[in-house]
C-alpha cells in the first residue's frame, strides 16, 4: 500500500503534483530565459560573448571613431573663421574616416555571399537606409516647413556610408579572390578624380576610400597584434602630436576638400599630376596616423566597450539630431557666440553621442536599424549535393 500523508494524499500522487510543479516551474523560468536572451542579444552579446567572442579592441575603437565622426560633424558648419576649430577638423578628417571604413573592412573577412549574410545585408544596411532618408526629410518638414520628398540617390547626411558600406561589402568576395587588390584598389580609387561621377549615390567617396576597405578586408587580427603594445603607444603618441601641429599650420593654407574624398581634379582646380601625388601621400599620411590611433586604443575591456558593440546606432542617430540642430538655427547661434560655444557644443554632442550608444535606444530601434527577414521572402534552401552535404553548385 503507499504511504499516505496527513492529509490524505499517497506519496505517488504528492510526487507527480511536485514534478509538475516543478516542470512547471523550469518552463516558465526557461520562458523567461528566453526573454532575457532576446534582450541580452539587443543589447550586444551575453556576457561569455563579450569576453570571449568579441573583441573589446575594436568595439573600443568603434565608439571612439564615431564619436569623432559626431564632433567633425559638429565642427564643420562652425568652424570657418576660427582657426582652432579648423585645425581640430582638419586633425580628426586626415584619419577618423580612413579608420572607420577600414574597421568595416576588417569586420567584413568573413563575407562570402551566403544566403544569410545577404539577408543581413539587406536588412541591416539597405533597409535602414530607406528608413533613415524618410526620417531626414520627416525633420525637414517639422522644422523647415518642407514638403516631405525623398530623394534616394541623393543620400542625406550619413546615409552615404550605408550606400558605400552595401557595395563595400557585397563586393568583399570579389576583393579577396583577386591578386594584388590593394593595388587595384588605389587605381580605382585614383581614377575616379578624373571622371565625372557627380553626385548620385555618393559614388566618388564609395571609390575614393574604396582602399581603405580592401586594406581592412586583408589585414589579419596578427597584423593588428603588435599595435596592442607600449613600444606602439610610445610612438603614436608623438605621431599625433605631430598631426595636430601639421593640422595647426595647414588650418588657413589647406583646401579642407581634399579630406572630404569626394572632389576629382577639376573640382580641386589642381593638375592631374599634382592630384595623383597629394592623393598619394594622403594616403601614405593617413595610414600612419590610423596607425597611430589604433595604438592609442585601449586593448582591454573598459567602461565604453559595450557601447561599441552598437555603433551603427549612434552613427546614424547623431546626425537626425545634428540636422535637427542646424534646422533650427542652433548652429547659426553657435557661430556667432564664438569658441566657448564651440567647446560647449563638442561637449554636448559627444555626451549625446554616448547616450545613443546605450543598449536602451537598441532596445527601442531595432526594428528600424536591425529588422527581422520576413520569412515570407526567404528563398528556398539550396539542395545538397549527395553524400557532401555542401550546397549544389
Amino acid at each position: 500500500m503507499p504511504q499516505r500523508d496527513d492529509d490524505g494524499r499517497s506519496a505517488g500522487v504528492r510526487t507527480r503534483v511536485r514534478t509538475r510543479a516543478r516542470t512547471g516551474a523550469e518552463g516558465e523560468k526557461a520562458a523567461r530565459g528566453s526573454v532575457r536572451a532576446r534582450v541580452r542579444r539587443l543589447n550586444g552579446a551575453t556576457a561569455q560573448g563579450r569576453q570571449g567572442g568579441r573583441d573589446p579592441f575594436l568595439d573600443n575603437a568603434k565608439f571612439l571613431l564615431v564619436v569623432l565622426v559626431a564632433l567633425g560633424h559638429s565642427w564643420t558648419p562652425v568652424a570657418e573663421g576660427m582657426r582652432a576649430v579648423e585645425a581640430a577638423w582638419l586633425f580628426v578628417h586626415a584619419f577618423h574616416l580612413p579608420a572607420l571604413v577600414l574597421l568595416c573592412g576588417h569586420l567584413s573577412r568573413g563575407f562570402t555571399g551566403r544566403p544569410d549574410q545577404l539577408r543581413r545585408l539587406i536588412t541591416h544596411i539597405l533597409v535602414p537606409y530607406f528608413v533613415f532618408e524618410a526620417a531626414y526629410a520627416g525633420v525637414h518638414v517639422l522644422l523647415l516647413d518642407r514638403p516631405f520628398a525623398l530623394t534616394p540617390t541623393r543620400p542625406a547626411f550619413m546615409c552615404w556610408f550605408l550606400v558605400a558600406l552595401f557595395v563595400w561589402r557585397l563586393t568583399a568576395p570579389l576583393w579577396q579572390a583577386v591578386r594584388w587588390p590593394l593595388v587595384f584598389a588605389l587605381l580605382l580609387s585614383l581614377g575616379a578624380g578624373f571622371t565625372d561621377l557627380g553626385e548620385e549615390l555618393a559614388l566618388p567617396r564609395i571609390l575614393m576610400l574604396w582602399p581603405w576597405f580592401v586594406l581592412g578586408l586583408r589585414l589579419r587580427p596578427a597584423h593588428l597584434r603588435p599595435l596592442r603594445n607600449r613600444t606602439a603607444r610610445r610612438w603614436a603618441l608623438p605621431v599625433m602630436a605631430a598631426a595636430a601641429a601639421g593640422a595647426w599650420w595647414a588650418a588657413p593654407r589647406v583646401d579642407p576638400d581634399w579630406l572630404l574624398m569626394e572632389a576629382g581634379a577639376d573640382g580641386l582646380g589642381v593638375p592631374p599630376l599634382l592630384y595623383v601625388e597629394v592623393r598619394l601621400a594622403q594616403f601614405a599620411v593617413g595610414a600612419l596616423l590610423v596607425a597611430a590611433f589604433l595604438a592609442l586604443v585601449p586593448a582591454r575591456r573598459t567602461a565604453f566597450t559595450a557601447l561599441g558593440g552598437c555603433a551603427l546606432y549612434p552613427l546614424l542617430l547623431h546626425g537626425l539630431a545634428l540636422t535637427a540642430f542646424a534646422d533650427a538655427g542652433g548652429f547659426r547661434a553657435v557661430a556667432e557666440a564664438g569658441p566657448l560655444a564651440v567647446l560647449g557644443t563638442s561637449v554636448l554632442v559627444a555626451g549625446v553621442t554616448v547616450l545613443l550608444s546605450f543598449p536602451h535606444v537598441r532596445r527601442v530601434l531595432w526594428p528600424c536599424v536591425e529588422p527581422p527577414f520576413p520569412g515570407w521572402l526567404r528563398g528556398a534552401p539550396v539542395p545538397a549535393e549527395a553524400g557532401t552535404g555542401r550546397p549544389a553548385r
